[in-house]
């Protein structure tokens, strides 16, 4: 049987849902270790895993990527897995690469997809699959969403095993503090219906009608990265994974490819509709109704039947 590690991500004390993800993956794979770094706390929510590793310091409290990746080494080095799945994430790409430097293991990125000897990776903005046959030991790290979360909060009692940290004496890198953003006009965590706008909106002067649809609706207008990056909108709108979280009962997204980073931010939407002329935007993928047409004759037509 392999012998899988997952690296767990954590998140202002909350295990982040990627982990359950990975867990749920590993468990059909192998053997499954956990490494949790910074927070033994939770430990108990790791019930998929056989092993639980954690190492805790003070300079591990938040995240560092250069001494999370020197903690990860370690622990590598001692355990010697088959596997090791680490979150395609802001956090788990500061670790990937590095790791797959020091333990000389190949490293399979953007994966959406991992069996026993091959991985399949989403590239492009999951435009492409490309499949990777892998023999021995490989870092694989995972694209949020890929997997069912709920299969890696398994009830179970992991061993705990502690283990100290390496030496982090000399760390070229310093956690100062954490900047969120301040909160908007609305809070579109709380929001039951999203008016999602992306780049095929493709102007600041379109927002307007957005904004009608998402009041006839009883909802909010909230959008993808390029629209915050082109400050027609600002930060507090912005869902995924360097924005906001959101459930919504109600995800209709306009213009929005479906890139990783945006799918991790409204997945767990009850009802997700997209609307995006390309056939094969990733967004089809996630969504439980999907349509091509043009979302300029779209958003009109709707607005009038409402």
């Amino acid at each position: 049987m392999s012998s899988i590690y997952v690296v767990v991500e954590h998140f202002k004390g909350e295990v982040e849902d990627i982990t359950f993800e990975m867990l749920g993956k590993a468990k059909e794979l192998g053997d499954v270790t956990a490494i949790l770094i910074g927070n033994k706390e939770l430990a108990a929510q790791l019930g998929a895993a056989n092993k639980v590793i954690c190492v805790d310091d003070a300079q591990l409290s938040e995240f560092n990527p250069e001494a999370y990746l020197k903690v990860v080494n370690d622990v590598v080095s001692n355990g010697n897995p088959d596997m090791v799945m680490i979150g395609n994430t802001s956090m788990g790409m500061d670790i990937a690469a590095g790791l797959s430097i020091y333990q000389n293991m190949p490293l399979v990125a953007y994966a959406a997809e991992v069996a026993s000897g091959v991985i399949t990776s989403q590239l492009y903005g999951g435009k492409l699959n490309v499949e990777s046959s892998v023999s021995g030991k490989c870092i694989v790290s995972v694209i949020s969403g890929s997997f069912p979360a709920d299969a890696g909060r398994d009830g179970g009692s992991p061993s705990i095993e502690d283990m100290a940290a390496p030496d982090l004496s000399g760390l070229n890198v310093k956690f100062k503090n954490l900047i969120e953003p301040e909160g908007g006009d609305v809070d579109i965590t709380v929001q039951d219906v999203l008016i999602s706008a992306g780049r095929g909106i493709q102007s600041d002067e379109n927002l307007p009608m957005v904004e009608e649809l998402a009041a006839k609706l009883g909802g909010a207008v909230s959008c993808s990265r390029p629209i915050v990056d082109n400050k027609w909108l600002g930060k507090t709108r912005q869902v995924g994974k360097s924005g906001l979280k959101v459930k919504p009962k109600l995800y209709l997204a306009l213009g929005i490819s479906g890139a990783p980073e945006h799918i991790e931010g409204m997945k767990d939407a009850e009802l997700i509709i997209a609307v995006n002329t390309d056939p094969n935007a990733p967004i089809f993928d996630y969504a439980h109704y999907g349509c091509t047409a043009d979302l300029f004759d779209l958003i009109p037509a709707l607005s009038s039947k409402l």
